[in-house]
């Protein structure tokens, strides 16, 4: 029998990607359909939608359908700074649709990666990431950016927490005038703003970007940030998967829960990203942990949309 003609193309991602998971040491990871509230009301930034499904349990405790995978595997796993756990899923999460604006259960699959995290970690989650997409569409991008370059610019310049917020928001609109306004506001000289506005216009291919990354090394902390995204991106080259990648700092968002890496995969045909991912050390430390942690997490959905069309 033909699995490919009684399977829905959702399904046979789940098990493409199962295998090219497992192939790199990871291990599947089970988990309820369903955790503490409490757990998503105290993370709900965190959250894609803060929309989330409730019941009450037969011993009084208020439970939610599982909105998000990535707490519920930082809640329930032990706590390794000095090891490696490398774990994949493949999970239904309940959450409000984008097209619908209706609450829909969504299969997911990814990955996460927690413990002892170092640059080749790093490197090996952005690999799979890109191979991912690659099993998905073969007309896919991986748009990658860096928090802590984007930190570590707006801390040498002595931005204020406000107007930290404000240049990040305008990063993920690539709104120049606004970043220019908020550098005016800060009393920055051109050439400091010129620095600052570099971050919403660099975009491009590896080979692109690498040689102008230097403009951010503005202090030490900069200089170490950017050597170790240089680094990451030549590994990534010479791996083989730099051709669909794109560095694009208005990838950068959520700076309350990640820090480092940041990114997103898109595959033509389909209007969302299909992959999100980045590291997320802050989340882990918010959550008494002292483990690192990177993964990514894709949207299994759209993929029936992307067969039929």
């Amino acid at each position: 029998m033909n699995f490919e003609s009684v399977l829905r193309p959702e399904e046979i991602a789940v098990f493409t990607l199962r295998a090219l998971y497992s192939k790199f040491g990871y291990v599947q990871y089970k988990m309820s359909k369903f955790e503490e509230y409490d757990l998503y009301v105290k993370n709900k930034d965190f959250l894609v939608s803060d929309n989330v499904i409730t019941f009450t349990d037969t011993d009084g405790r208020l439970l939610a359908l599982k909105p998000d995978v990535t707490l519920s595997i930082i809640k329930n796993s032990k706590d390794m700074p000095n090891e490696l756990l490398k774990v994949y899923y493949n999970e239904n999460v309940y959450r409000v649709s984008k097209g619908t604006r209706s609450y829909k259960e969504i299969m997911q699959a990814g990955l996460e990666c927690l413990g002892n995290i170092d640059s080749a970690s790093i490197t090996e989650v952005l690999f799979l990431a890109a191979k991912s997409l690659d099993l998905i569409s073969e007309d896919n991008v991986l748009e990658i950016a860096d928090s802590d370059i984007v930190s570590s610019v707006l801390d040498g310049f002595e931005f204020s927490e406000f107007n930290k917020k404000q240049v990040v928001s305008f990063l993920g609109d690539k709104n120049v005038q606004g970043v220019n306004m908020v550098c005016r506001a800060e009393g920055l000289s051109q050439t400091q703003t010129d620095i600052v506005e570099k971050l919403v216009t660099l975009y491009g291919s590896v080979d692109e970007v690498l040689p102008k990354l230097s403009c951010f090394a503005i202090n030490k902390t900069a200089t170490t940030k950017v050597k170790e995204l240089s680094l990451i991106l030549s590994d990534l080259k010479f791996l083989g998967v730099s051709d669909k990648i794109c560095v694009d700092f208005s990838v950068v968002n959520n700076m309350k829960y990640y820090n480092g890496l940041q990114f997103r995969g898109f595959v033509e045909g389909l209007p969302d990203s299909v992959l999100s991912g980045g590291q997320y050390d802050k989340l882990m430390n918010k959550m008494h942990k002292k483990s690192r942690a990177i993964g990514f997490a894709v949207y299994l959905d759209g993929i029936d949309r992307l067969s039929k069309e």
